[in-house]
């Protein structure tokens, strides 16, 4: 029926679904992740798991303000993106202390590890596909899961490069590009969002 909102319901109802499907999907491999890398003694695999608990908490977030105004939805961006960036800060310091440190990544549970979390991450990509170009929230939970994609294919690739050469620093390295994806994906969220808020002020001041 026309002008009842059902349209509104029913969009809420697919954000929902999705978000809930993808935060069991990220809150899972966060412990499968952060378990085999903390055995595997890999800053890739690790830096992966932190990426998949920082997306299972903006999903989370994401659920909390499915249904309320779009300018609580573009906080709640907002708010992803810092936290994204402090997740990406908290990885480069562990760059630091592993380079100062030493480690012994073992490249096939890297590869392993990494081709699992490829696996479920293009699933939650397909998921939120249809959401890329949606509401704030949704748009920043794309932007997560796109992120967290080539974030698995650099484990791939720095696990065949450990393998290959039998150094530690392809793992290094991994763990310091993907802070730098995951920066790269922040820095676009929080531009998205406060984007998103001088509109609605504007609005709300023409109003």
């Amino acid at each position: 029926m026309a002008g009842c909102g059902c349209e509104i319901e029913v969009t809420d109802k697919e954000q929902k679904s999705v978000l809930i499907t993808l935060l069991l999907i990220n809150g899972f491999m966060f412990v499968f992740e952060i378990s085999l890398g903390w055995y595997a003694q890999s800053l890739g695999l690790i830096a992966d798991s932190f990426d998949m608990l920082a997306d299972a908490i903006i999903y989370a977030i994401g659920l909390y303000v499915i249904g309320k105004s779009l300018q609580h939805k573009a906080k709640a961006a907002l708010l992803s993106g810092w936290f994204q960036g402090a997740l990406a800060l908290l990885i480069l310091i562990d760059v630091v202390r592993r380079t100062l440190m030493g480690s012994e990544p073992v490249s096939a549970f890297m590869i392993g590890g990494g081709i699992i979390a490829l696996i479920a991450n293009i699933y939650c990509l397909i998921l939120i596909q249809k959401h890329k170009d949606g509401e704030v929230h949704m748009r920043a939970s794309w932007v997560f899961s796109k992120n967290d994609v080539i974030a698995n294919t650099g484990v791939i690739i720095s696990g065949l490069l450990v393998w290959q050469f039998e150094s530690r620093w392809p793992d290094l390295i991994i763990g310091c590009l993907i802070a730098l994806v995951i920066f790269s994906g922040a820095r676009h969220i929080i531009n998205d969002a406060r984007s998103e808020l001088v509109t609605i002020s504007s609005e709300n001041v023409d109003d």
